[in-house]
């Protein structure tokens, strides 16, 4: 069984995503790790010639700007990547993701077991999505998604690149028949909101461009206002007290809570979310 990881990224420096800790906790499970890499001047292809692993294989692109729509330039840019893996299974982890190495070996188990059964064309991971800092998470975002896929050209990447489809059909794998997925056992762990706030505001006015173009959004427009994020969803986050994967504990070291934060449950905005969206953990 052959094992190909893949991802994508442009400006990962200056935009401080944690793409070298993304790519060493999967390369464990990985014969092969493709990183297709968008011309950029930040540093990051030199970061990436850094980590010096013979089984890192650099695939440089130059992004195409008139895609400008719904975030499609990601899955793109996914499955630029996604063409040149070779392994049975393809392993896609984005630049802000990172998974625990207390999970690789039931993801093995699960990849080993799956493997001859063609019903299963994906494997599922639980997600954490972190907040501002490493200890606050939001459980209103979505709780799965699809990471490893059977690579036998049978699907990409498809929209903003959060989930796959059937190239020949474009029916969507989580929307499908439940036979097609299993749970990996897996936990995802998300960083692409803990950042430094005025940082997160350029990757926020980046990634809105991705999205809307010059049609900017009035809600999106206001949000991207001053010269710093607003974590305002900070009060009522849910607190986190697991362990972080190893390979983010430098980070860890110099991370500090962006605020104090009392119970959620002690604030009525906490109850307002929920009767909007629900109670999600």
């Amino acid at each position: 069984m052959r094992v190909s990881g893949f991802t994508f990224c442009r400006n990962a420096v200056k935009y401080d995503y944690p793409l070298v800790e993304s790519i060493k906790s999967a390369l464990p499970l990985c014969d092969e790790f493709i990183v297709n890499v968008g011309r950029c001047e930040d540093g990051t292809l030199e970061l990436i010639q850094s980590l010096g692993d013979p089984r890192i294989k650099i695939v440089e692109s130059v992004w195409d700007e008139s895609l400008r729509k719904d975030g499609l330039i990601y899955s793109q840019q996914t499955n630029i990547a996604l063409s040149h893996c070779t392994g049975d299974w393809a392993f896609y982890i984005q630049a802000d993701e990172v998974v625990h190495e207390d999970d690789l070996p039931v993801l093995r188990r699960s990849m080993a077991e799956h493997a001859a059964n063609p019903l299963v064309k994906g494997l599922l991971f639980r997600y954490l999505h972190f907040i501002a800092d490493y200890w606050s998470t939001n459980p209103w975002f979505y709780h799965k998604a699809v990471r490893i896929i059977r690579n036998n050209g049978e699907m990409e990447s498809c929209g903003d690149a959060v989930g796959f489809h059937f190239k020949a059909t474009q029916q969507y794998l989580q929307s499908g028949p439940k036979e097609w997925l299993a749970y990996s056992g897996a936990r995802m762990f998300h960083y692409g909101w803990v950042k430094d706030p005025k940082t997160m505001l350029e990757k926020k006015r980046e990634q809105a461009a991705v999205y809307h173009g010059a049609n900017l959004p009035a809600a999106a427009a206001k949000e991207l206002t001053g010269d710093a994020f607003r974590f305002e969803d900070y009060a009522i986050l849910k607190e986190y007290r697991g362990r972080h994967p190893a390979v983010m504990h430098a980070r860890l070291a110099k991370a500090k809570r962006w605020g104090a934060r009392r119970s959620r449950w002690l604030n009525w905005r906490f109850y307002r979310e929920i009767a909007h969206r629900g109670f999600r953990g």
